[in-house]
């Protein structure tokens, strides 16, 4: 026998649990259940894809109680555990996120709040000591000849390891009980009644059966094959909540069942809420896969695009290979064809709701919305039903806008949908190029997601209409000529500040966008923002630097009075200083950053000094 520490965090969490109060002690059971069912499911999918010789004809979970002795044990026959394994998934927290564990462990203790939090970090086996004061692990894992391996700790810090020669295949977890204490929300877990609760409220849809004695206390009929009428929205919700490990509610659940050459059944989830890691390359997604209810894998990408990939559920299809493997899940065209089914009824989905409920809807695209608009850049195909269901902040008013409503209220003989975007809405509103269209009316759309740059080039129009930036290219919003400011005698300055600002700018024209700035700077039309360069830049992708085009505003004070000065003496050393400032407010104005912030400090306050 060998006597080892818990890793230090391990520690912490168990005196938590050990010593904290909790209002719901009964999830550990649930916990259990769920980490005999994965197990089962690993040895089955071992079996199918890996040759593993195992007996499959019987998988099952038991639930043994002996009052007298004050023990529960929840015992299965899968695919059971290695000792090294058992060191480091039981001696461990393994992936739990160590830290946040602990702080929101420490606040739901101080606060009394609900376990929830431990579905939610992963931690189940942990649960076990909210409830025992010592918890034995027997384990044997399937393909390896020779003993066992026996696990045992009070939860005070040490375990102990140790041989488990006549330990069958499988994992068996006893737990040594807790005296009873209902005012600690600690119940008798050995009665029946309990028992048979817990399993049925948390655990009626795990597919293998869960026996006391001689009798199964689970349904096992897969929810997803189930109709919608004899399944409550709790059951469904706490189907999601296994799956997906979120502890709230889905905000819709989704379901789909082909017939015909070729069957499937699917169980879709949108959550309420966008998880930590949803713009994070590594993490997990993907929808679980089966064939004929027998478990394949847990997160199948090849069956959602990675713009969907906060959509949570199961697809359980009936003329696939049991030992399918991802190769060939990317080639298979019953795959691909569930693929587009499920997009198509999940994009469905979400535009039904903008008119049946839209206080869903807008839950969703305040947590989904950024994610959606990658589709426009992975699939072309599905441009019109991604715009339909998208909504855009406008200078129209503060609540969102979708793409039809503003080109129902475009203006007469406007062609194209205008936009800008930027950092945030602030900085958007108040930028210069918003002067003219703010003045005149037109609504602008207002798009502040990085994602933005990007995809506006990808996608030509919408219905027709043009999705135009009002940084880049000419914007003449003037129909009258007499309205219009030829050159005139700019034509010298012009040339003046091109001359001078040569290796910042590629053109110094005069502006009909600016209504109250001195100057702004655009883009050409073909060219990238400079956001998109900056983008391109911070991952990697050097290249020439875009010039811009600078312009004037030719009614402002400014721009008129060096005119005057250009005009008496082209010569005037303080011009070029003036046309550097220019250009630095303009780039200013527009949230852009100054190749030297030190020299227009400088320039700024040796101007200022002399107007003192």
């Amino acid at each position: 026998m060998e006597t080892l520490e818990f890793q230090a965090e391990a520690r912490q969490l168990l005196q938590l649990m050990v010593h904290s109060i909790y209002s719901n002690k009964d999830i550990f059971l649930r916990e259990l259940i769920s980490n005999s069912s994965d197990a089962l499911d690993k040895l089955r999918l071992a079996k199918l894809q890996d040759g593993l010789e195992a007996d499959t004809s019987d998988l099952h979970i038991e639930i043994e109680a002996d009052a007298e002795a004050r023990t529960l044990t929840i015992r299965d026959n899968g695919i059971g555990m290695t000792r090294d394994e058992v060191v480091e998934l039981i001696g461990t927290i393994a992936k739990s996120g160590t830290a946040e564990l602990l702080t929101k462990l420490k606040e739901a203790s101080e606060a009394k709040g609900d376990t929830e939090l431990i579905g939610q970090f992963g931690v189940g086996f942990y649960s076990t000591f909210m409830v025992a004061d010592k918890v034995t692990l027997v384990t044997h894992k399937a393909g390896t000849e020779g003993h066992g391996t026996r696990w045992e700790s009070a939860g005070e810090g040490t375990y102990t390891i140790d041989d488990a020669p006549d330990a069958p295949v499988g994992t068996s977890v006893t737990l040594h009980l807790r005296p009873k204490d209902e005012d600690d929300a600690l119940y008798d877990y050995t009665d029946d009644w309990k028992i048979r609760e817990i399993v049925k409220r948390y655990s009626d849809f795990i597919s293998f059966p869960i026996r006391k004695g001689d009798e199964t206390l689970n349904s096992m009929k897969a929810l997803w094959a189930r109709p919608r009428s004899e399944v409550t929205d709790e059951e469904y919700h706490q189907f999601y909540r296994h799956i997906s490990h979120d502890w709230t509610d889905p905000l819709e659940i989704i379901n789909m069942k082909a017939e015909g050459t070729f069957e499937y059944e699917a169980l879709l989830f949108i959550p309420s809420r966008a998880p930590h890691d949803l713009f994070q390359r590594d993490a997990r997604r993907g929808l679980q896969l089966y064939v004929k209810r027998v478990f394949i894998m847990d997160d199948s990408k090849e069956l959602i695009p990675d713009y969907l990939r906060f959509v949570k559920g199961v697809v359980d299809a009936a003329d696939l290979s049991l030992n399918i493997s991802r190769e060939i899940l990317q080639q298979d065209r019953h795959i691909q064809m569930i693929r587009r089914r499920l997009v198509k009824k999940v994009l469905s989905t979400i535009k039904d709701l903008m008119s049946s409920n839209p206080e869903k809807y807008a839950t969703f695209w305040r947590e989904f919305g950024r994610a959606v608009k990658e589709g426009l850049l992975s699939e072309p195909d599905n441009h019109k039903p991604i715009l339909e269901i998208a909504s855009f902040a406008t200078t129209g008013g503060t609540e969102p806008t979708t793409l039809a409503g503003y080109v129902e209220r475009m203006k007469e003989g406007q062609e194209e949908i205008y936009f800008l975007t930027g950092e945030s809405r602030s900085q958007v509103e108040n930028s210069p190029h918003m002067e003219a269209f703010r003045e005149q009316g037109y609504e602008v759309l207002i798009l502040t997601d990085p994602v933005d740059e990007i995809w506006v080039d990808a996608v030509p129009d919408y219905e027709g209409k043009k999705l135009r930036s009002i940084a880049r290219g000419s914007v003449d919003l003037k129909k009258d000529e007499e309205e219009k400011e030829p050159e005139g005698d700019f034509g010298p300055l012009l040339g003046f500040l091109k001359e001078k600002l040569d290796e910042r700018v590629k053109e110094v024209r005069l502006s009909h966008r600016l209504t109250t700035s001195a100057a702004c700077l655009v883009s050409d039309s073909d060219d990238i923002t400079p956001a998109l360069e900056k983008m391109y830049r911070a991952m990697g992708q050097e290249g020439p630097r875009v010039k811009r085009i600078l312009e004037l505003n030719p009614n402002h004070a400014l721009v008129s009075g060096l005119r005057a000065a250009h005009e008496r003496g082209a010569d005037d050393p303080a011009l070029p200083d003036t046309a550097e400032l220019l250009y630095g407010t303009a780039l200013l104005a527009e949230g852009g950053d100054l190749d030297d912030p030190a020299r227009f400090a400088k320039l700024l306050a040796d101007r200022l000094a002399r107007t003192v």
